[in-house]
């Protein structure tokens, strides 16, 4: 079990440098992008920080899962396949878990962290009680 982690922990910071880093900059921006308009139109409608309300509100949590996943979806998916791609070309193997770790933090984490602090700040600092209030 030791080496298990101590591979999964090699192989994550391995693909740090070398081949394909650019992923590493452009999953969490395509994660982000979403995030920051769905953190805007959050704030238009007067509703609570995402990350908060998934626990908060158990009632709400299918439908505010549902709608994050139609935001990041496409993100996650795209980060499973070029992470499937990088483990066979440059570990020439195929690990399933180091490939669903390595898409989650490249994909869901940054949109869960982005989206909550976008409503917030958007609430506080756009002018005008229109956008707050939702009727904008």
């Amino acid at each position: 079990m030791d080496e298990f982690f101590k591979r999964i922990f090699e192989h994550l910071i391995g693909r740090v440098h070398g081949a394909m880093t650019f992923r590493l900059f452009l999953q969490p921006t395509m994660a982000c992008i979403p995030a920051v308009l769905d953190g805007i139109k959050d704030a238009k409608a007067g509703k609570h920080l995402y990350f908060w309300a998934l626990f908060t509100e158990p009632e709400h949590r299918k439908e505010l899962l549902e709608g994050g996943w139609r935001s990041v979806g496409r993100t996650f998916i795209l980060g499973l396949v070029m992470d499937t791609v990088y483990q066979v070309w440059q570990l020439k193997a195929f690990y399933p878990l180091e490939c669903f770790l390595t898409a989650f933090m490249l994909a869901i984490i940054p949109y869960l962290l982005v989206r909550g602090p976008v409503n917030f700040w958007a609430r506080r600092f756009v002018r005008g009680k229109a956008f707050v209030r939702g009727k904008a």
